[in-house]
């Protein structure tokens, strides 16, 4: 409980990359995938920069894409 109170709001709602996995029915690696072809935008966070993050508003423009 502790992690809400330090963690700023905005990073609360971005998604983790087993989050969208879970939404979309399919691997962590396909969403990772996705991310280096550029289809689903991304982005770095923590220290060293190796954690990756989805905006809400990036996941739903890329089903968007994928569901036409």
């Amino acid at each position: 409980m502790a992690a809400n109170l330090t963690t700023p709001k905005f990073e609360r709602q971005l998604l983790t990359v087993k989050q969208v996995a879970e939404l979309d029915s399919c691997s962590e690696k396909t969403v990772r995938r996705a991310i280096d072809a550029g289809l689903l935008d991304a982005m770095r966070v923590g220290v060293s920069g190796r954690l990756l993050r989805i905006h809400p508003d990036a996941h739903r423009a890329y089903r968007r894409a994928w569901d036409r």
